[in-house]
Parts: C-alpha cells; sequence; structure tokens
C-alpha cells in the first residue's frame, strides 16, 4: 500500500515512481518478462557476488547481493529482508513459499528504489537499493514487504492485476503494523492519504477495464479495505480478510500458481463462511464504484488532525478498525 516512510523514500501516494514505471511497462507482478534495466543501474554479475541464507521456520530466502563499501550493509540488508519476512509470515500466519531468492542491485540515489516479484520456478524479488543508502533508510522502506505481499496470492489475468497489486499496497502496511513494525497510526494516515487515488474518474468503468495507475494499486486498495470491513461486519468481528487471504494460500494459492481470479475470490470466501470477495467483485469489477470515504473514516474513527491520526473509540466501526491491525493468533 501506499505511503512514505517517514519521507525518506518515495511518496507511495505516488507508489514510488520507479515501482510504477515498471508496472505500467508491463513488467507486473508475475510476468514471464523482465523489465528493462533501469538507467543507472549496475547488473549484479558486474560485481563481486555476496549470496545469504536466511530460515523462516520452514522457508529458505537466500539474498543475493554486491557488497557495498560500508562495512554494516550485509547486516543492513540482512535485517532489511528479515523483518519483511517476519511482517508477511506474521500477517499469512506462515510465509508465503518455501523458497526464494532476493536479488539486491545498486542504483543512484539513497535509500530502496525500486522492486519487482517474478513467480515462475522459483520465485524472485529484484530490488534496486542507491548506493549512498544508509542503515537508517531500511526500517522505514516499505517496498520489500510490499514485494513478498505478491508471494502470497496467485498469478490472475492481467486484466485483473488490480486484485495483486492493491492487496500488496492494503496488506503491506498492516502487516508492519502486526509485527511492530509499523504505528497503526500510521497505516490509517496512509489510507486516508492514498484510497482517493482509486476512486473513479470520470469516464473510468470497474476495475476490470480501467488499468490506471490510481485504480490499480488504490483501486484494488480500496476494493480489499471493503472486503475487509464487510467480512468482519458479517461474522461479528470473528474473521477478516486477512483469514479469507489465510484460506487462499492454505488451499494452494501463491504466486507459483496461475488461478482465475473467481477461484482465488471463491477460495477467500470458503475460508471465512462468507460470499463477500465474490460479491464486491461483482459489484467493483465492470461498474464505477464510488465510495463515500469521509463517511467511512467517521465510522472506523479515524479523524486526521494536520498531519496527524487522532482515533475516536467510540465509533461504530472502531472495533473493526482496531482488529484489523490487532497481532493476530499464530496458527
Amino acid at each position: 500500500m501506499g505511503p512514505t516512510a517517514n519521507n525518506i523514500v518515495p511518496d507511495r501516494a505516488g507508489l514510488a515512481h520507479s515501482v510504477l514505471a515498471a508496472a505500467l511497462a508491463g513488467a507486473l507482478t508475475g510476468c514471464a518478462t523482465h523489465p528493462s534495466d533501469p538507467a543507472g543501474v549496475a547488473p549484479l554479475h558486474a560485481y563481486r557476488q555476496r549470496t545469504v541464507e536466511l530460515h523462516v521456520h520452514d522457508s529458505l530466502i537466500k539474498i543475493i547481493s554486491a557488497p557495498r563499501d560500508n562495512p554494516g550493509a550485509e547486516a543492513d540488508l540482512q535485517l532489511w529482508v528479515s523483518n519483511a519476512a517476519q511482517s508477511v509470515q506474521t500477517y499469512y500466519g506462515r510465509f508465503p513459499v518455501q523458497r526464494v531468492n532476493v536479488v539486491i542491485e545498486t542504483t543512484e540515489g539513497q535509500g530502496p528504489q525500486s522492486g519487482t516479484t517474478f513467480g515462475f520456478g522459483t520465485p524472485n524479488i529484484r530490488m534496486t537499493v542507491g548506493r549512498t543508502t544508509v542503515a537508517e533508510d531500511f526500517p522505514r522502506d516499505w517496498m520489500m514487504t510490499h514485494e513478498m505481499v505478491h508471494l502470497a496470492f496467485p498469478r490472475v489475468a492481467q486484466e485483473h492485476h488490480w486484485i495483486e497489486e492493491g492487496l500488496a499496497t492494503y496488506v503491506e502496511p498492516i502487516a508492519r503494523a502486526q509485527a511492530g513494525q509499523l504505528p497503526s497510526e500510521k497505516v490509517w494516515l496512509d489510507l486516508i492519504e492514498g484510497l482517493p487515488h482509486g476512486l473513479p474518474r470520470t469516464g473510468d468503468r470497474g476495475l476490470d477495464f480501467t488499468p490506471t495507475w490510481g485504480r490499480t494499486y488504490w483501486g484494488g486498495a480500496l476494493y480489499c479495505l471493503l472486503a475487509d470491513i464487510k467480512i468482519r461486519e458479517r461474522t461479528y468481528n470473528q474473521h477478516g480478510l486477512q483469514d479469507a487471504l489465510r484460506g487462499v494460500l492454505a488451499g494452494g494459492g501463491n504466486i507459483q500458481t496461475i488461478w482465475p481470479i473467481t477461484q482465488a475470490l471463491q477460495t477467500g470466501d470458503e475460508a471465512v463462511g462468507q460470499t463477500v470477495l465474490i460479491e464486491l467483485y461483482e459489484q467493483m469489477r465492470a461498474a464505477p464504484v464510488d465510495v463515500d470515504l469521509d463517511g467511512l473514516w467517521r465510522s472506523l474513527g479515524v479523524k486526521l488532525v494536520g498531519r496527524e491520526v487522532v482515533f475516536d473509540d467510540d465509533a461504530p466501526l472502531a472495533p473493526i478498525r482496531r482488529a484489523i491491525t490487532a497481532a493476530p493468533n499464530m496458527p
């Protein structure tokens, strides 16, 4: 999902131009074709390669990087990857795949610059990191977690790319909050600032037919938030989107598989005993559904005062708001 990590990495309300450029060029998550190298990116083979293996329970994460001059750089990279893996594992109850290669390449600038995830064969996450990056840049990053969330959902047809990016946009900050890496206020600030980009504009159709940046990332995230709330309303806050997505993963749906979108949504619905995901998809797939975001924030008890989020725990949907970011019970 979307915002800035303390204004150090690119604004996620814009979801980082480098990530967006790759997406709009057709280098979308799970696609077979690899994006052309961004200008200034040094191919990994041009450097001394270093490989480090991280074990997350039964999963293996292989980090392939080019060592930098900073003596602490390798430890910084490992902690960055480890924290992202921990947040994703917290949200899904387990790490989504048994093996993944994380290839880290260098480019101009400071901090993480872009990321792309591929699901053919052994999944690969390709990240570019600026040459002037310092240790403090990594804890503020959102991109690594965003890319790892992609591992936990099946690849779908191109017209449904919004569900892949929308999920990663929505789940990423929530996963980090549940893992204790991000305050819940930041999660809701990101949503307040980002979701207006996902609302339909004049001439827009539904999510399957309007592949703009705003509708793909933030329109998809809006679908996820609405689904999360509706599932929790129907189950008296006993289940949410998180449980549906865990059900998809438990049913074999990860980035190494290709499913029809209806199969993925029905599998998620079955996990929570509801039909919310399919119903909402039928409403939003071909029609430009508008949403009263101001009214939604009031119902959830989320108020923006300047640049700070203030919670109203007396709001009707405040228990749902709290449950969304609460640390889950591990299976």
